[in-house]
């Protein structure tokens, strides 16, 4: 099975708990997008293309509208992205994003999942470079269809994956994320997309074989998804999910 497969399973299978907090990381960018422009996806592009990402994630209707209309209040809550990068044992490695309206507290917090796992939080920059920053689209449909789509609307394309469950995956830069997205809906209607979003993905994946280090590894995944801040994590381990 291919990387695309595996996101777009562990998606669908995400728990309660899971969803809660995707829910939350999306109305915080909904918020910071509205609150940033016009609080009206059909004036302010930026804040369309969040809504896209979040009916993508399954996000409720609810939820995209109670945060849009929180913007349009006297809130002056603000958040600032952060990255923080580390290494685990054997080889492996973890980015996290965060959205927070305090930087000290979000670190400390970050700093003390390493240290109860045993891991090592590093410099920025320490292993992005290790990763590949991509946008990525998945849905059924037919794949030379699709790139011929792409090609005319001058896509630079950077892989493919095909399931035998119909789905299709695309890769391509960050920037053309949304103008991919545009090109097959002009050309298909709309499209139901299991995944629509920017993921970093490493450019090489590690296994991790002992124990202790799979204790570890899954302890600070964990208790970095009990970080309200923490929006976004990505790892370069690749069977940590069949433990």
């Amino acid at each position: 099975m291919g990387r695309a497969f595996q996101v777009r399973a562990a998606s669908m299978a995400a728990t309660a708990a899971k969803k809660t907090k995707i829910y939350s990381r999306f109305g915080k960018e909904i918020y910071m997008a509205a609150k940033g422009g016009i609080p009206d996806p059909e004036m302010n592009l930026n804040l369309k293309r969040v809504i896209d990402k979040a009916k993508a994630a399954q996000v409720p209707a609810d939820i995209i509208k109670r945060n849009i209309e929180r913007a349009k209040g006297s809130n002056t809550e603000a958040y600032l992205e952060n990255r923080y990068e580390g290494f685990g044992p054997a080889g492996s490695t973890i980015i996290i994003d965060t959205l927070t309206d305090n930087s000290n507290r979000t670190l400390a917090e970050i700093r003390a999942c390493f240290n109860k796992a045993k891991m090592n939080l590093g410099k920025a920059g320490c292993v992005s470079y290790l990763y590949d920053n991509v946008g990525i689209l998945s849905f059924v449909g037919d794949l030379e269809e699709v790139l011929d789509i792409l090609m005319m609307a001058e896509v630079d394309v950077i892989d493919v994956e095909t399931e035998d469950d119909g789905y299709i995956t695309i890769y391509v830069n960050p920037t053309d994320l949304f103008k991919s997205k545009d090109a097959i809906e002009e050309a298909k209607g709309e499209i139901e997309f299991i995944i629509l979003e920017t993921r970093m993905l490493p450019q090489e994946t590690v296994t991790l074989t002992e124990e202790e280090d799979i204790t570890h590894f899954k302890r600070v995944l964990t208790l970095l998804d009990d970080v309200d801040d923490v929006q976004n994590v990505y790892h370069n381990v690749e069977n940590i999910d069949e433990h």
